[in-house]
C-alpha cells in the first residue's frame, strides 16, 4: 500500500514478476478490496501464485513513528513483517515510509545477536560492470565507530552470500585515502577494521573516496547513514540528469537524430547500465528476517527490481548465512571493541592494508 503510487505500481510489479519467475509466490498485503480490484484490472485476479492478506490500516509517508508502532498495529507494513517472523513469508518488500519500516521491522523481528543497529544496504554500478555494495544509506544518521564496524561485518557477509566472493574487499568512505584524513569516528573505525584485517577476519582495503564507489575499487563501501543517503540521492539525480541531457541533445535537430539512430544500440546499453531503477531494492541488514526497502517514488519496473532483490536473497538463503557468519564475526561488547582498537596500532604495522 506504500510509496508515492501505492497498489497501481506495487501490484503491477508483482504480477510482472510472478509471470517472469515461475518459482516465486507473492503475498499481497493491504486493503483487500483495493488489491483485488487492481488484480482484476490487470487480469490477474485468479493467478495461482498471488495471494492476498487483508490489513485494515496503512502507514502514510507522514505518519510519525509513534503512530506506526503503537496505533497502527494492523498496518499492511506490520502485517507483512509479521508474516516474515512467522515463517509464512521468506522476505518482505515495501515502498513505504523508511523510518517506519525500520522501526516496525526492528520491533517485530528484533536485531541479530551482536548487532546494535540495522543498516540499509544497496548496490551501485561500477566501471567493472559489477555491483558495489554500499551501507548505511540512511538508517543511522549519527554513528559511533563500533556501528560502522558492524556495518562492515554485515556487508561482508551479504556480499559473500549474494556474489559468491569468499573474502570481499571493504573500503571505508573518507575525504582521502591517507590514514590521517577524516574525522575521529572514521579514524577509530579504520583501527577496528585494520585489527580485523590483521586477524584475517575481514578483508579491509583501507580508506576510499567517493569516486572509488564507481571505479569498483572495493566490493563494499562503508559509511554512516547521513553520508550514504546524500550520496545515493545525488547519484540518482545525476543519472537522471545525464539521461535527460542525452535525450534532449539527440533530439535537437535532424543530424543529431540521425546520429542517435546509428548509435541506438549503444545508447540503449548505456541507459540500461546507468538506469537507477535497476538498482532499486535495499536490504535492511542486521534483522532476524529479510526486509527490503524500495524507493518511494518507484515505478512498476523499478519496484519489480526490489522484488527481485528480495527473491534472490531468499533463494540464496542469505538470512542463514548472515545468522551463522555474524555470530562468528561480530565482536561482543564494548570490551572487545576496545581491545581490538588498542591492538590495531601494533597489528597494522605488519599488515598489508
Amino acid at each position: 500500500m506504500g510509496g508515492d503510487h501505492g497498489p497501481s505500481v506495487t501490484i503491477a510489479a508483482a504480477i510482472s514478476f510472478v509471470r517472469r519467475e515461475p518459482e516465486a509466490e507473492l503475498i499481497l498485503v493491504g486493503l483487500e478490496q483495493v488489491i483485488r480490484a487492481e488484480l482484476k484490472k490487470n487480469q490477474a485476479d485468479d493467478h495461482p501464485r498471488l495471494s492476498v492478506v487483508h490489513a485494515t490500516e496503512q502507514i502514510t509517508m507522514d505518519d510519525p513513528l509513534e503512530v506506526a508502532l503503537r496505533r497502527k498495529k494492523d498496518s499492511s507494513m506490520r502485517v507483512a513483517i509479521e508474516l516474515v517472523k512467522s515463517g509464512a513469508a521468506h522476505a518482505s518488500v515495501s515502498a513505504g515510509n523508511t523510518a517506519a519500516l525500520m522501526a516496525v521491522s526492528r520491533y517485530v523481528l528484533k536485531t541479530m545477536d551482536g548487532v546494535d543497529r540495522p543498516a540499509i544496504c544497496s548496490i551501485l554500478p561500477n566501471q567493472k560492470d559489477g555491483p558495489t555494495y554500499m551501507l548505511d544509506l540512511g538508517a543511522n544518521v549519527d554513528c559511533e565507530p563500533h556501528h560502522l564496524h558492524q556495518f562492515a561485518v554485515m556487508g561482508s557477509v551479504l556480499v559473500s552470500a549474494m556474489e559468491g566472493i569468499e573474502r570481499p574487499t571493504i573500503g571505508l568512505l573518507n575525504v582521502g585515502t591517507e590514514d590521517i584524513k577524516g574525522n575521529d569516528v572514521v579514524k577509530q573505525t579504520a583501527k577496528l577494521l585494520q585489527a580485523d584485517h590483521a586477524r584475517g577476519v575481514l578483508n579491509f582495503y583501507g580508506n576510499v573516496e567517493g569516486n572509488d564507489i564507481f571505479k569498483g575499487t572495493t566490493d563494499i563501501v562503508v559509511c554512516d547513514g547521513f553520508v550514504g543517503n546524500v550520496t545515493l540521492k545525488a547519484v540518482e539525480g545525476l543519472a537522471r540528469l545525464v539521461k535527460d541531457v542525452m535525450g534532449t541533445e539527440f533530439r535537437r535537430n535532424a543530424l543529431t537524430m540521425a546520429g542517435a539512430l546509428l548509435a541506438k544500440g549503444a545508447l540503449t546499453a548505456i541507459s540500461n547500465r546507468l538506469n537507477p531503477s535497476r538498482y532499486n531494492g535495499a536490504s535492511l541488514l542486521g534483522l532476524r528476517g529479510l526486509v527490503f526497502k524500495s524507493h518511494g517514488g518507484a515505478d512498476a519496473y523499478s519496484y519489480e527490481w526490489a522484488i527481485r532483490r528480495a527473491f534472490d536473497a531468499a533463494k540464496n538463503d542469505v538470512q542463514a548465512h548472515l545468522t551463522t557468519m555474524i555470530a562468528d564475526l561480530m565482536p561482543r561488547g564494548a570490551g572487545n571493541l576496545a581491545d581490538a582498537a588498542a591492538s590495531s596500532a601494533t597489528a597494522s604495522k605488519s599488515s598489508t592494508i
